[in-house]
């Protein structure tokens, strides 16, 4: 873990390389070491269909990232996380052209480690076991 859970408005990717953001988050996660490189999952999903404030600009947008971890992390390293997450899509962004203006928002959720199961069989190959 974290599995990283980006939704950001279809006109985001009419002005920024998206694959590009995931390259950069996904880096900057494993560049922090707060979880096993074979559990950073990334996503992206686009949404076709939002309003934001009253709807009367096509240049308004927005990006919202939730990190969903494991327990055990402490409240800087949340803090840490979540700003890492922001400075990080804002630069990648700032190397496009864009009419955008973006409202971001980054959120870390804690999973409850009692009702969650994980069988990671990318974890047992990548230290060269069995592969499913």
């Amino acid at each position: 873990m974290p599995h990283l859970i980006v939704e950001y408005t279809a006109n985001v990717a009419l002005h920024h390389d998206v694959d590009a953001l995931l390259d950069a988050l996904q880096q900057a996660i494993l560049d922090m070491a707060v979880a096993p490189v074979p559990g950073v999952r990334i996503r992206a999903i686009q949404l076709d269909h939002y309003r934001i404030a009253d709807n009367s600009d096509p240049n308004h947008a927005f990006v919202a990232m939730a990190a969903r971890i494991g327990p055990g992390r402490d409240a800087a390293t949340k803090t840490m996380l979540i700003n890492t997450l922001l400075d990080t899509a804002e630069a990648q962004f700032a190397t496009e052209s864009s009419p955008l203006i973006i409202a971001w928002s980054a959120e870390v959720q804690q999973i409850d480690a009692e009702f969650r199961v994980n069988r990671n069989h990318i974890a047992t190959a990548m230290k060269g076991g069995t592969r499913r």
